[in-house]
């Protein structure tokens, strides 16, 4: 899944020649999962058509102050454009709009809009060879990079005026893996390796019984597309589970029993930088499983269980540089207990849920937690979905991981 994913673009055009290529570059940004809008100056319009580009965004396009064809003639609103937007994006650029953009010259709504940007702008400017080459081009884009815009380079290549060389807009599948890239570097867990594991683990009595529980592996999934989401390389180690994944970048192990867990925890722990076990492990196996499925011979049976190898404390007790994070689940004397499990299992972090708040527990889309760190620290959280809950535990994870 590419890092554009749920991310709205606002995509400016100006008027060159190289306007015809944004409805390709539209639906790159929308194949990549991202939602679009666009706004034009209103010479844009001779070049490429707001229907075409309206049709493939499925957003109204907008290139003038107020909209003519209204009787009451409505309002659009630059800041309300400026501030929908997650990225923005001006390509082609002309020499013409690059230098209102240097100057703050505010003729049009897409120079209205552009003043009003709080998020990254990235542009792509287009001309011909001499126009590139001027030293006011130059000047322009350097004022525009100081500012903290960044500036997509044209390619080389045929011009319109026929001549050859610098000054040709860069395709939109450069310009979205130029954006995609740009991204990728600036996120916060680009280079690190997580694992995470996840689900229920199911201990055989015999071939067709089991002893397990009711997670659903939900809360790990989440917590790996969010790692994911933030740069990291994801090892998730699940057990039984229907969760997909969605995004790039998680490499999805699929265990059964708490011992294969623990043998594939210990195969990649040494090489994570952060470590979340979430997975509901079973704490008891069957002492003696059976070949052969046990027949009902009489009103009861009795299996003898043993306890299964504690993967938590396994690896704190092996913890160089690893932020370990764990999950605690308690019925009573919640806080107690998970600060003990802290300190016994060498944590950096713990996340306590508890099955008395209504809304949380297994197999459910939300999840109630409190945070609890080394130094004793809680931070209790609203019932919120596992998608939230998960971008509430890395953001605690972050404050230490980049302190």
């Amino acid at each position: 899944m590419s890092v554009l994913s749920g991310k709205k673009i606002l995509l400016g055009i100006t008027a060159g020649i190289a306007a015809y290529k944004t409805s390709y570059l539209v639906r790159h940004f929308i194949k990549a999962g991202a939602e679009v809008k666009v706004v034009m100056t209103p010479a844009a319009k001779d070049f490429v058509t707001p229907l075409t580009l309206s049709t493939l965004s499925k957003n109204p396009v907008q290139s003038t102050f107020y909209d003519k064809s209204e009787e009451n003639e409505l309002w659009n609103n630059h800041v309300d454009l400026a501030l929908w937007a997650d990225l923005m994006v001006i390509a082609p650029l002309t020499a013409n709009t690059l230098a209102k953009m240097s100057e703050g010259i505010c003729d049009n709504l897409l120079l209205a809009t552009y003043l009003s940007a709080k998020s990254t702008v990235y542009f792509a400017p287009a001309m011909d060879l001499d126009m590139y080459q001027h030293e006011t081009t130059a000047g322009n884009i350097s004022t525009l990079e100081k500012r903290g815009n960044v500036f997509i380079p044209p390619s080389f290549g045929e011009l319109a005026s026929g001549l050859e060389g610098e000054g040709r807009m860069a395709e939109p599948e450069e310009i979205l893996t130029f954006i995609e890239n740009h991204l990728a570097e600036s996120l916060p867990l680009r280079g690190k390796n997580v694992l995470i594991t996840a689900g229920p683990t199911y201990e055989a009595i015999d071939p067709v019984r089991f002893v397990g529980n009711h997670s659903s592996g939900k809360m790990g999934f989440a917590l790996a597309e969010e790692a994911a989401g933030l740069g990291a390389t994801v090892t998730l180690i699940s057990g039984p589970s229907h969760e997909k994944i969605e995004k790039n970048g998680i490499h999805r192990i699929n265990v059964i029993s708490a011992e294969q867990m623990y043998q594939s925890t210990h195969q990649y722990i040494q090489d994570m930088d952060i470590a979340i076990f979430s997975a509901a492990v079973s704490d008891f196996t069957p002492k003696v499983v059976s070949s052969q499925k046990i027949k009902k011979k009489s009103d009861h049976m009795v299996v003898e269980l043993v306890p299964t190898k504690d993967i938590l404390a396994s690896v704190g007790a092996l913890k160089k540089e690893q932020y370990l994070v764990g999950f605690a689940l308690e019925t009573e004397n919640e806080l107690e207990n998970a600060k003990l499990k802290i300190t016994k299992k060498n944590l950096d972090l713990i996340v306590l849920n508890s099955l008395k708040d209504k809304g949380a527990g297994f197999g459910l889309d939300s999840n109630k937690i409190t945070l609890i760190d080394k130094k004793g620290k809680v931070q209790e959280f609203e019932l919120k979905s596992k998608k939230e809950v998960a971008t509430d535990v890395f953001a605690e994870i972050l404050k230490s991981v980049h302190a």
